[in-house]
């Protein structure tokens, strides 16, 4: 996939056309986010976790899911936003109501809503939304990457010992070898890189490595929603998707790495020693 991140798009011209208004629509969901979300929540325990989340979900969702249906009537609908792997052929939309929902329900910051249309399992268009911030980020394949209308450009970094690189688990009950996994690379990255962050979720990290603020991202096993938007993002940008042995990238790969040309060979050299 890295080699068509970034490569031609036939369709360009009406994929920009298409995601102004998706961006508007994942807009209005964040204003739902925005009017549920506060800095103290009252949760006793993982039940109370458990129903915070899905009752976030069903809010955006209730905005989500039928305007962006109406904005692409044939294409079909991912319901479940922990799934991985390939899609079937044609047109999907893969969004996340509330990206970092965990984040939100603690009444922390790092969330926002996503996004992307998937074509023949490629990304060709997202948006994400950043309520908080009012930042909202969005990408056509083969058309740029943006923040409010002004363009990404990746971290101009030529060395991984000045870079601030990051990782962090995909969804909660990873199993025990990609724990292994994340706790392997964190040291061998401790070692490599100048400062490393491991937090949730992937695709604000994303968002950093497009817009030139980090510089890596990579994480052990992969869920759709999560590296999708973030993927489409950093490729526009002039960044480099791969896996973390080098190899292109796809919806079927067992892990993920996202950085820039200079800094490509020496995540690579890092993370290809994880086994």
């Amino acid at each position: 996939m890295s080699a068509v991140l970034g490569g031609l798009n036939p369709a360009r011209a009406g994929d920009q056309a298409l995601v102004a208004k998706v961006a508007a629509v994942v807009r209005d969901a964040g204003t739902q986010m925005l009017e549920r979300f506060t800095t103290t929540p009252r949760l006793a325990g993982r039940d109370d976790v458990v129903a915070a989340i899905y009752a976030n979900d069903d809010a955006s969702l209730d905005i989500l899911k039928p305007g962006l249906t109406r904005l692409r009537p044939g294409a079909g609908w991912v319901d479940d936003e922990l799934e991985s792997g390939a899609l079937p052929e044609g047109e999907w939309w893969v969004a996340d109501p509330v990206e970092g929902n965990i984040n939100h329900v603690h009444g922390m910051r790092d969330w926002g809503v996503t996004a992307t249309l998937v074509r023949d399992n490629i990304p060709v268009l997202t948006a994400v939304h950043l309520p908080l911030t009012g930042e909202t980020y969005s990408a056509v394949q083969a058309g740029g990457a943006f923040l409010n209308g002004v363009s990404l450009r990746h971290s101009p970094k030529t060395g991984l010992d000045g870079a601030l690189v990051g990782t962090g688990q995909a969804k909660p009950g990873e199993s025990a070898e990609a724990f292994r996994r994340i706790g392997a690379s964190v040291t061998a990255m401790l070692h490599a890189a100048m400062v490393i962050r491991v937090s949730v979720p992937a695709t604000l990290q994303l968002l950093e490595v497009a817009a030139g603020r980090m510089d890596a991202f990579w994480q052990f096993s992969q869920v759709r929603s999560g590296l999708l938007a973030g993927a489409l993002l950093v490729a526009e940008a002039g960044g480099v998707v791969t896996d973390t042995r080098g190899r292109p990238w796809s919806l079927a790969s067992d892990d993920f790495l996202a950085t820039t040309p200079a800094l490509h060979a020496a995540a690579v050299k890092t993370l290809s020693t994880i086994s």
